[in-house]
């Protein structure tokens, strides 16, 4: 009997690992190289940085884009000075397009490892449940591309949790993959920008305005993308009563 059974036990624990891992390089990354992923390294290498992409152009790409992979896929401290440095190394454009690629590629790192640990499981829990996370799952299966949209697009939203939710209730891969990386595009296009312009920030002795998100001017056109993301959730809402 004890034979039988060991094989399903084994099973069902390496079907954790993967999140056991994020979890333990995001513990042990996040004690060490919290000090080390910060503004103040960005600008004390910024010389070598530069002088590294000038002659190994593909080869900086290339593993910029590795380490904000891994950033986000371990949910380690330093996607932000990722993003800034993408914009300070690449410029606005492509800097975006190569942050944008990574952080979509580090969340589906998320996505999988959830789906396959958590996902059939907590996904039962979830429909049988109630409070928050229960009206957010029911609010993303009537209104897949509209709620995958919204939690992208608004600010307060983590990444992590707009990365996690998705994959526990059951969202497929492609539909994810696609929502994620367009729903990232305003707010990263923003803060590669600002990296753009941290040649002229690092002259005077300054440190960026990570705030201009939520600057007016910046802030109104997201929450109107926000809004277009909502119609459908409210025109059906809409209807529904009238169905009343």
């Amino acid at each position: 009997m004890s034979d039988m059974t060991q094989p399903q036990e084994k099973t069902g624990f390496a079907r954790y690992l993967p999140l056991i891992l994020i979890a333990v390089v995001a513990l042990v990354g996040g004690w060490f190289l919290r000090d080390y992923l910060t503004f103040d390294t960005l600008r004390d290498n910024r010389e070598a940085l530069l002088a590294f992409r000038d002659d190994n152009y593909v080869a900086t790409v290339a593993v910029f884009m590795l380490a904000y992979v891994i950033i986000v896929a371990f949910s380690l401290p330093g996607a932000t000075i990722a993003t800034l440095t993408g914009g300070f190394l690449f410029a606005t454009f492509p800097g975006a397009l190569f942050n944008v690629t990574a952080a979509t590629l580090g969340a589906i790192v998320i996505f999988l490892a959830a789906r396959w640990g958590l996902g059939e499981r907590l996904a039962a829990r979830m429909e049988t449940g109630e409070g928050v996370v229960k009206r957010i799952k029911d609010g993303i299966d009537e209104n897949q591309w509209s709620m995958l949209f919204l939690i992208r697009l608004v600010p307060a939203v983590p990444f992590f949790v707009a990365n996690l939710v998705p994959a526990l209730v059951g969202v497929p891969l492609s539909r994810f993959a696609i929502s994620t990386f367009l729903g990232i595009i305003p707010g990263a296009v923003v803060y590669t920008s600002v990296g753009a312009g941290l040649g002229e920030v690092f002259e005077r002795g300054e440190t960026p305005n990570l705030g201009i998100i939520f600057e007016p001017q910046i802030l109104l056109p997201i929450l109107g993308l926000c809004l277009l993301a909502a119609l459908p959730i409210l025109l059906k809402a809409v209807r529904g009563k009238k169905g009343l």
